[in-house]
């Protein structure tokens, strides 16, 4: 039987758990391809309580739940208009994370928070869906590539002081798909 897994707008109040899983699916995802004070130091800017709530109360993002057995497995971080990290075009969205707990990983739980960020983007007539990833999770690219995502660039991105590159991914939506 196929699990029932359904998908929740977090508030405030998700912020603690927010961290929580966070944290365990970020270091569960990159501990061993990274050093670990370069972890640690960016666990320490990014995984704060206070940065959380302040990413969820921000205009024009948005987390949501993937909820199992009425616990959270996975979540997924969507940013338009000028919330995107690197704003792309007012016809944009930007998945910032998309992450699933190592438990849960086969259980096709990121294909369906793919396809609720896929669903949004269209609800909100965007024209395009786009995303930075790590160059060297390859696993993600070719998630993210068989859901139709395409590179077109790259960026920098921090991790403590190490000093690494992401590639910009994107999903065209046209206009007959909505």
């Amino acid at each position: 039987m196929t699990p029932v897994i359904s998908i929740k707008k977090l508030t405030a109040a998700d912020a603690p758990q927010l961290l929580t899983i966070s944290k365990q699916t970020f270091f569960d995802a990159f501990f061993y391809l990274n050093q670990p004070e370069d972890m640690e130091l960016y666990a320490a800017q990014a995984f704060t309580l206070k940065q959380l709530l302040q990413e969820i109360t921000t205009p024009s993002s948005a987390f949501y739940w993937a909820i199992l057995n009425n616990k959270p497995v996975g979540f997924i971080k969507l940013n338009s208009g000028m919330a995107q990290n690197e704003f792309q075009d007012y016809n944009s969205l930007e998945i910032e994370r998309l992450y699933v707990l190592a438990s849960h990983q086969r259980l096709q739980i990121g294909s369906l928070l793919m396809e609720f960020a896929i669903a949004e983007a269209r609800k909100n007539r965007n024209q395009f869906i786009w995303l930075g990833v790590w160059e060297h999770n390859h696993q993600a690219i070719r998630f993210y590539q068989r859901w139709g995502f395409v590179t077109y660039g790259s960026h920098t991105f921090m991790l403590g002081n190490d000093q690494q590159t992401d590639l910009l991914m994107r999903r065209d939506l046209p206009d007959d798909a909505v």
